[in-house]
């Protein structure tokens, strides 16, 4: 199926963070529609799945505003510029957030979040051989960091300390990955 024609374009509002833009659309049928999205910003993104050398997966609880309250979730962040890799923006935020760096980082896959409405991706790592070292982040306060055993993760699906949707996902996908080996 052919995707629908762009008519127009328009930015109908914006914020420091966010700008929302208007698509007026086509449709291979002639149906014309109007739909409103947060279209990429251009900047990448990691979530860091970090496994322990005894199984447990490595998270932080950290203030989400969006929800207004605490939740565990994965080390996640921004990539630093066209120079760093997602690798190197794994490992770095990995040591800003929880305070361990990673020998061994793989890329999993690409995730999208709403993607409906949004141009947001992620990018999924699996990051072990784990050892500490911290680095300053922009935090406004230092994240909680926990454990939780892979062996038990089912239970963390199933509570109310997780409700992230990427971290849930890349989760899911790292345990896929590891199985296969």
């Amino acid at each position: 199926m052919p995707l629908p024609e762009i008519l127009k374009a328009t930015r109908i509002a914006e914020s420091r963070f966010f700008h929302v833009e208007a698509l007026d659309l086509r449709f291979s049928n002639g149906v014309e529609r109007r739909y409103e999205r947060l279209p990429p910003r251009g900047r990448q993104a990691v979530i860091v799945v970090a496994v322990t050398a005894d199984d447990q997966v490595v998270l932080v609880r950290e203030y989400l505003a969006g929800l207004h309250k605490y939740e565990l979730g994965l080390p996640k962040g921004t990539v630093s510029g066209p120079g760093e890799t997602f690798e190197e923006a794994a490992n770095r935020e990995l040591k800003e957030e929880a305070g361990f760096g990673a020998r061994r980082i793989e890329y999993l896959r690409e995730l999208s979040v709403a993607p409906s409405h949004m141009g947001f991706t992620v990018h999924a790592m699996l990051a072990r051989d784990l050892y500490p070292e911290s680095l300053p982040g922009d935090e406004p306060e230092p994240p909680e960091v926990r454990t939780w055993p892979l062996a038990a993760i089912d239970d963390l699906f199933l509570s109310n300390e997780l409700s992230e949707a990427r971290s849930l996902a890349a989760i899911r996908v790292a345990q896929i990955h590891m199985d296969r080996g």
